[in-house]
């Protein structure tokens, strides 16, 4: 009984010393990590955003930008900002829940309510039409947003997305044990940020792989700000009901009728690029696939320069993305971070890659 109780003992202290260096480790990722924007109130969230107005003759239309999972507004707006400087209004946001955003009081919980968190924000800053620009899991909340607000789509730009359902629905372990309600919140408050911070340099590189994680990203983008409790469980519940969504979703695509352009990588080792892309092309009415070999997972990173040629052809220029994609894969070529070290995605469904 003695041996009994001491290791509870022992658990109960393991926990509350795991709580306190996970609270210590909130604390100072968000003093390393201050918001860099504003704030507004959509519908009682309180959502960070980055709102860059028009300058006078701007040529192309407003461009919104909705950031994957793990990540937040700095994922796209440090690669791609510079490049649109005074060429178009665009509003970048941390997703509810992740960044500086609040997930609100239980209304932002489903891709569908955080699309019309979204529109709100844009009503509030009189954005009544955009080029949707959506990275990985961004693109599934992109197909959200495209199908229930048609009237503020004027383009969709997909890099590297989710968006159907793939074999097995499995998702990593950590993502479906944070979303139970118990296990999960105390998952988050103990493991999930030591854990987290010895891994996300890893991590990082496989998400890049074979590219070349640029100097910096992880601190630049700050990126462990999802590994707050909070943000790591509204991560984790985002992912978990992924599968759902997109099986239920992805039958209404053919109703999209925005100009569409998706881009994604041969070596893309987060998503089956062959089974969302290529469903994307196949689904949305005259979407352009552009396929880049040797490229993976960060085309807003990697190839930023053929990503402002989607968002150009979306809104409706004359652009040839294939040379654009032909000049990138010259940049790429000989580019092996990861290769041996980081795995590659069994392709499940390999009569649908493209030739």
């Amino acid at each position: 009984m003695n041996l009994i109780c001491a290791a509870s003992l022992f658990l109960i202290a393991l926990v509350f010393v795991l709580a306190g260096i996970t609270r210590a480790g909130a604390w100072l990722i968000e003093r390393r990590n201050p918001p860099v924007g504003e704030f507004a109130d959509i519908n009682g969230a309180r959502i960070h955003y980055v709102h860059i107005p028009a300058a006078p003759g701007a040529e192309l239309p407003p461009i919104v930008f909705i950031h994957g999972a793990s990540a937040n507004l700095k994922d796209q707006l440090l690669p791609l900002k510079p490049l649109l400087d005074g060429r178009a209004e665009m509003l970048f946001l941390d997703r509810p829940g992740f960044g500086w955003s609040e997930r609100g009081p239980g209304n932002n919980e489903t891709l569908a309510a955080q699309a019309d968190t979204i529109a709100a924000l844009m009503d509030r800053l009189g954005i009544e039409k955009a080029v949707i620009v959506g990275h990985s899991f961004g693109g599934a909340i992109t197909t959200a947003f495209a199908r229930t607000h048609p009237e503020k789509t004027l383009g969709l730009v997909f890099l590297a997305p989710v968006s159907h359902p793939w074999p097995g629905g499995a998702t990593a372990w950590y993502y479906r044990l944070t979303a139970t309600p118990i296990v999960g919140r105390l998952f988050s408050e103990t493991l999930a940020h030591p854990a987290g911070m010895l891994q996300v340099g890893g991590a990082t590189a496989c998400v890049f792989s074979p590219n070349k994680v640029p100097d910096g990203y992880v601190e630049n983008t700050s990126i462990p700000l999802v590994l707050r409790p909070r943000a790591f469980r509204a991560n984790a519940i985002d992912v978990a009901q992924l599968y759902d969504y997109v099986r239920e979703a992805s039958p209404g695509y053919r109703e999209i009728k925005a100009p569409t352009v998706v881009i994604s990588g041969d070596r893309d080792k987060v998503v089956y690029a062959t089974i969302h892309s290529v469903g994307l092309e196949r689904d949305i009415p005259g979407a352009e696939l552009v396929w880049v070999r040797n490229l993976g997972h960060k085309p807003d990173w990697i190839a930023p320069d053929l990503v402002i040629g989607a968002i150009e052809k979306a809104a409706g220029k004359d652009i040839d993305l294939e040379a654009m994609a032909r000049t990138v894969e010259g940049r790429i070529a000989g580019d092996t971070q990861g290769i041996g070290r980081c795995p590659e995605l069994k392709v499940p469904d390999a009569e649908l890659a493209p030739g």
